[in-house]
């Protein structure tokens, strides 16, 4: 049996509640995948994957599926703390190559940070499997015009949802998920 996706969508949520599960829910509800039976894969981007829209990947979608998730999550109670889950992905130039996808998640991290750090472990996670020499002390602004310049890496991006706690001590999570479809 082949289980290679043919399709990717990407989402992010945030739940709040006094329990850390039901926060974690209300996070996958609000994100759109809570009727689904979510199975953890690690982090490869297929070869000839195609990106579409959350709305259009959930078409494809039946409640209690059996679906597969690139997932960073992340939870806390701990009154205004931030926190922040990122997808990153880099899609290499030859489609009969696979990408990589990273999960990232952090405390104190802007979302505009946290997603600049998982696109950036996804690229160079992609560019070390091509051979591509860079140095990784570089800042990520740097490496990512080298990796598109070089021609091997067509294109990377991430999906990221922050959130700061809530104020009375509620549990709050957040998540960012690539969607995998068969």
């Amino acid at each position: 049996m082949n289980f290679v996706p043919k399709k990717i969508f990407f989402t992010k949520g945030v739940g709040k509640s006094t329990e850390q599960l039901t926060s974690f829910e209300f996070a996958l509800r609000d994100a759109g995948i809570a009727p689904y039976n979510l199975v953890s894969v690690s982090s490869i981007f297929p070869p000839h994957a195609k990106i579409v829209s959350r709305r259009e990947g959930l078409k494809y979608l039946k409640p209690g599926q059996v679906v597969f998730v690139v997932m960073s999550r992340i939870a806390a109670n701990e009154p205004n703390r931030l926190m922040s889950a990122s997808v990153g992905c880099a899609i290499p130039a030859n489609k009969n190559t696979y990408g990589y996808l990273s999960e990232h998640h952090a405390y104190g991290q802007t979302e505009e940070k946290a997603g600049e750090y998982a696109e950036d472990l996804a690229a160079s996670m992609l560019a070390s499997t091509l051979g591509m020499e860079f140095d990784p002390d570089k800042a990520w602004n740097e490496r990512e015009q080298y990796f598109k310049m070089s021609g091997q890496i067509v294109r990377t991006t991430n999906t990221t949802q922050s959130a700061i706690c809530d104020k009375n001590g509620k549990w709050t999570s957040v998540i960012a998920a690539a969607v995998l479809i068969l």
